[in-house]
């Protein structure tokens, strides 16, 4: 009897990494037991070297500090990271993130939190404004104090990650203990980068967050774009750059979360040249002057930020990536089974687009975003501010000097 061996296709081999995302428009707070259930679902889909959360809301008593999430590889590399941290941050807590022993997770780090607010005199010194400093800083403990790496650095937000399965990991991290009115959750397969503390999901800076499934073969043109305005890619996988680019064309370049994740998944020559007149005039601009932004390979996001969640796939989908609704519940996940695991009766659930953003805003920022203009469109008046290089009376004060 020949056994044949089996092809391609026979077995169900998993397209690397999970990830998914729960989030309760009306801002109301969850454990996080739903999310750990959710990802813990997909567990073939990762191979234990990384998996990781982060959740939003969880420290409303620090609501207006820093939650600096850092691990430690030794008592060394804490003593320097907090004389740092004294120098130029004022604390008002600092204390050992609670773990609980679990027999899979072997030789985790020192693991601390901070909550903390820049030096008012450092600050004012600095020339920078609040985000910038911290990010700076935050790029310093990372790049020059060994053994020290932040895991997490927004406000009341945070990372909890490491290497191993992620419902272990959120074991480790007594996940459930945590209120949030945001999840994000990740299962990790690496492939051409290598499974440590660090280079776990999600990736964060500031209140940024991203988990994300795939491949970027553009990433050395988006790490050496990235690193202009100096952010720091030092953490050893591609899915870092994500993060900086959405804080880079956000938070920096005053685009909406939509244009940038338009710009990071842009239209083709080809298909920009099929568009009207005045749209495609918008489009070539836009792709011209962000070349160096636009995200190439296999991929689906997840991005977690104060004003919600935001899902995107490349444009050709080659990876998964569904949405399931109930009430004021939203699910995102790499499997239709993880929405359904945890809400059994989700309605319109789908697939996300590709090259399309989709974007889930917490009710109290929708309402806000309705009653301001748009902004970032070619269809829309556009700001003042964007009217001229300076403010009107600065510029007629200037022609007049």
């Amino acid at each position: 009897m020949v056994v044949r061996k089996p092809r391609e296709g026979d077995v169900r081999i998993p397209s690397g990494c999970a990830i998914a995302g729960i989030i309760d428009r009306s801002g109301q707070r969850h454990d996080g037991q739903d999310i750990l259930k959710s990802i813990a679902l997909m567990h073939d889909r990762g191979n234990g070297l990384g998996g990781g959360f982060a959740a939003y809301g969880i420290y409303p008593e620090y609501r207006d500090l820093y939650a600096f999430h850092i691990m430690y590889e030794g008592v060394e590399a804490r003593a320097e990271t907090e004389r740092y941290l004294d120098q130029f941050f004022m604390s008002e807590k600092q204390e050992r993130i609670p773990t609980e022993p679990v027999a899979a997770i072997k030789n985790p780090p020192d693991i601390w939190r901070y909550f903390v607010a820049p030096h008012p005199m450092r600050l004012n010194m600095s020339g920078l404004d609040e985000s910038e400093y911290t990010m700076q800083h935050v790029f310093h403990i990372n790049g020059q104090i060994e053994g020290a790496f932040v895991a997490s650095s927004g406000k009341n937000m945070g990372a909890f990650k490491g290497v191993g399965y992620p419902e272990d990991i959120g074991e480790f991290y007594r996940i459930q203990d945590y209120d949030a009115w945001a999840w994000t959750a990740h299962g990790r397969f690496p492939t051409n980068t290598p499974g440590w503390w660090g280079g776990a999901h999600p990736f964060t800076l500031l209140n940024w967050s991203v988990v994300h499934n795939g491949e970027i073969s553009s990433y050395d043109a988006n790490r050496r774009y990235v690193e202009q305005f100096g952010y720091d890619c030092r953490l050893q996988t591609d899915t870092e750059v994500i993060a900086y680019l959405f804080d880079l064309l956000v938070r920096r370049h005053g685009f909406t979360q939509e244009t940038a994740a338009h710009i990071m998944a842009a239209s083709s020559w080809e298909d920009i040249d099929k568009l009207p007149a005045d749209v495609r005039e918008y489009e070539t601009a836009l792709r011209a002057a962000y070349s160096s932004a636009l995200v190439n390979g296999p991929f689906s996001v997840i991005l977690g930020s104060d004003d919600g969640l935001l899902a995107l796939n490349d444009r050709l989908k080659l990876r998964a990536l569904m949405v399931g609704e109930k009430g004021p519940m939203v699910y995102l996940a790499s499997e239709q089974a993880a929405i359904e695991v945890v809400c059994p009766d989700a309605e319109n659930v789908r697939s996300i687009e590709g090259g399309v953003p989709f974007v889930v805003q917490l009710d109290e920022v929708a309402r806000q975003r309705l009653s301001e203009s748009s902004e970032n469109s070619p269809f829309e008046r556009p700001f003042a501010h964007e009217t001229g290089v300076m403010p009107k009376g600065r510029k007629e004060a200037c022609q007049h000097a």
